[in-house]
Parts: C-alpha cells; structure tokens; sequence
C-alpha cells in the first residue's frame, strides 16, 4: 500500500506560505511531507528558495501528525555534516520524532556558492560516504574526532539527542549511490520509477526499507493554463539527474531547456484536474516497488486549490485505485 507525500518546493514559496502549505496538507490526509532545500530556484520563474531548514522548524511546531523529510540536504558543501547531525537532530525533537533526514551528493546549482568547486561525480560520492560516516557517529552519541579525506571532526557531541535517531535517506540514481544508500541507509530517495535503482539497493542492504519517489504534477481546472505553467516552471524536470546536477545557475537550467515544449513537459507531467491522469503517473512508482510517493504542485500561488482538490478527489482516487493508506 502506496502512502502518498506532499512536498513544500521552497523554489516557489516564501517561508510563510510554505508552512501554511504543510498546515493544509495535514489536515487535506496527505501521509507525509518532503522538503527541497536549496539556495537557488532551477528557473528564475520559480521565483524563492528560502533556508529551509528554518521553514522545517516552523511547520514542526505548526503540525501535529504529518511527518516531515529533507528531500533532500547536501551534507559536504554548503553545510558541514557534523552540523547537519545537529540540524537533524534538533528536528526529530522539534518534530517529536516525525523528521527523516533525506541526503544526497548535492548540484552545482545550490553548493557553488560557498566557492568550493565542484569536483567529479566519483569526489561527490566519496564525500557523501564519509558524512554518513560523521552523522551516523554522531547520531550514536558520545563525542567524535574525525580525521578524514574530506572533512575533520574535532570533539563533537550531540548535546540534545532524540531518543529515536532521525532515520536516515540516501537519494539515488545509479549503481554506485545505491550502493551507499544499501550500506548506509533507512530508506531509498528517487525521482524516477526505475525498478532497477530498488533492485540495486537491495542488493546492497535496502531489502525491506523504505523507498520515496517523488513526482511533479499540475493540478488546475484549465489544463492549458496548467500545462504553460509547468512549462514555465518545470521543463527541468525531464534533463535528469546528471545534467541537473551539473549546471551552476537558473540561467543555466534556462538555456538547457529552451528547446522543450509544452508537448514535451505535457507528455511527461499530468496536468489539468482529471485524476484518471494523476493515477497513471504514480502507478508506475508503485508498480516498481515504491512505498511513498511525494507529489510536487507546480506553481506556489495554486498551493491551497490543489490540497482542496487532493482532500476531496485526489487522494480518495489514488486509495481507491492504488491501495495506498
């Protein structure tokens, strides 16, 4: 049985909206909730991309039942991963132990700007390794000093530790991240329904946990209006993990996409208010394995229309076809 995510997409809402958002995604039924954190939107259209860990602070104290997830934080550019650890465990208590931590090895876009580079795919994984290693450390209690390749620890301790440590998610695309999420992992991160991502992470431990898709849809009672701000908003979407994680700038993301289509972004994003099409494009996430699936509103200013829609016919669709909770 499929549970079915809301996600707050810091890239087109200020904090505040973004929080009200979540409020109304718990009380529309949604199971969980997923969080981009982000310095910079993919497209200028997009139009934010406040801290998003603050907004997480927030919509803890603002909810009461729908849990929270980093979908998801870099831990080896912006933020060094022994203050990840801290951030991370902070929420769990914030949250009363409803956070999941959601890692990935990052894009160009967000972690340029603190001026480290940005080296190799075969660099991006190794760091990653040695964060989890850090956070899973720290996550145990006691204090850590780290000597590594890519990061020192010198004494750190977790002064305010949850009980339950916050589970952790690893984002994968391919062999190698799946076989850090296999060895590292509570649950699997992916934005494609690819059986073949969940059958390499079980070979690598996963069997049994969690796996989190997540899928962008355009709700809106007029399906071209819907479909041109997908198109405006989210023609990204389709470039894939390597090429968007390579580009330094929205102007990048603009340039690599000029040539999509509205057809293009049509043919791959249900768009419109027929919920027949919304059930068709998570089906094939659950059909590959897929346990959760978070679902991404286009356009931050339709937020509050879309959650009245998924409360009254969306997510009663989705049960009712899919078997979800």
């Amino acid at each position: 049985m499929a549970r079915i995510g809301y996600t707050m997409m810091t890239e087109q809402a200020g904090p505040r909206e973004l929080v009200g958002h979540v409020v109304r995604a718990e009380e529309a039924g949604f199971d969980f909730s997923v969080t981009s954190d982000h310095y910079f939107p993919w497209l200028r259209s997009q139009g934010h991309s406040p801290y998003a860990w603050s907004v997480l602070g927030a919509a803890a104290q603002a909810t009461s039942r729908i849990p929270l997830m980093t979908y998801v934080t870099c831990p080896t550019f912006r933020y060094h991963p022994a203050v990840v650890a801290q951030k991370a465990a902070t929420m769990q208590l914030l949250s009363e132990g409803r956070f999941r931590l959601g890692l990935g090895s990052g894009e160009n876009l967000n972690e340029h700007v603190v001026g480290g580079g940005w080296p190799s795919v075969d660099v991006r994984h190794e760091m990653l390794r040695e964060a989890l290693e850090i956070i899973r450390a720290l996550f145990e209690g006691g204090h850590v000093n780290h000597r590594g390749t890519h990061f020192d620890v010198e004494s750190a301790r977790l002064w305010d530790l949850p009980e339950s440590a916050p589970p952790i998610g690893v984002a994968v695309s391919g062999e190698r991240s799946c076989r850090l999420a296999g060895e590292f992992a509570d649950l699997v991160i992916a934005t494609e329904p690819k059986a073949d991502l969940l059958d390499a992470f079980d070979r690598h431990g996963g069997t049994g946990k969690p796996r989190v898709g997540q899928l962008p849809v355009c709700y809106d009672p007029d399906r071209n209006a819907a479909v041109a701000r997908a198109h405006d908003q989210f023609r990204w979407f389709g470039s894939g993990w390597k090429v968007n994680s390579e580009l330094p700038h929205p102007d990048s993301f603009d340039a690599a996409t000029q040539f999509v289509t509205r057809d293009d972004v049509a043919a791959s994003i249900p768009c419109g208010d027929d919920p027949d099409d919304f059930v068709a494009a998570v089906r094939p996430y659950v059909e590959a394995g897929f346990t959760e699936v978070a679902l991404v509103q286009i356009g931050g200013e339709t937020q509050h229309a879309f959650l009245d829609w998924s409360e009254k016919t969306l997510l009663p669709a989705l049960r009712e076809a899919l078997g979800s909770d």
